[in-house]
């Protein structure tokens, strides 16, 4: 990842709009800037979650509140709660989706 060039910038979450994103049960609710190639969100699971796709892309993701399941294709589950973190490549054999059963609210730099 390479962060372009940019002044010191501030984000109030809570100013960002909001875009919702049905999964196969639940919904997630992002907040989403960009800054360049890099993808900044503050994304909030809804309990009952569960992704509607395996996910490719490579991702910094920290676990802000909640607890969050994390599958991988090949069948490996990690639960991760509050103060925990992953961290995938773009490459690789890593596909993945998210799913939890009282929801999550997570950071995710991409």
């Amino acid at each position: 990842m390479k962060i372009p060039a940019l002044p010191f910038t501030v984000t109030d979450w809570s100013e960002v709009a909001e875009t919702r994103h049905p999964g196969e049960t639940g919904e997630a609710i992002w907040r989403t800037m960009e800054i360049g190639d890099i993808r900044i969100r503050q994304v909030e699971y809804s309990p009952g979650y569960v992704a509607d796709h395996w996910c490719d892309r490579g991702h910094i993701l920290y676990v802000l509140e909640g607890e969050l399941v994390s599958e991988l294709k090949d069948g490996r589950k990690t639960i991760m709660t509050a103060g925990m973190s992953y961290q995938v490549s773009d490459f690789g054999d890593a596909a993945h989706r998210s799913s939890t059963a009282t929801g999550a609210k997570l950071f995710i730099v991409d």
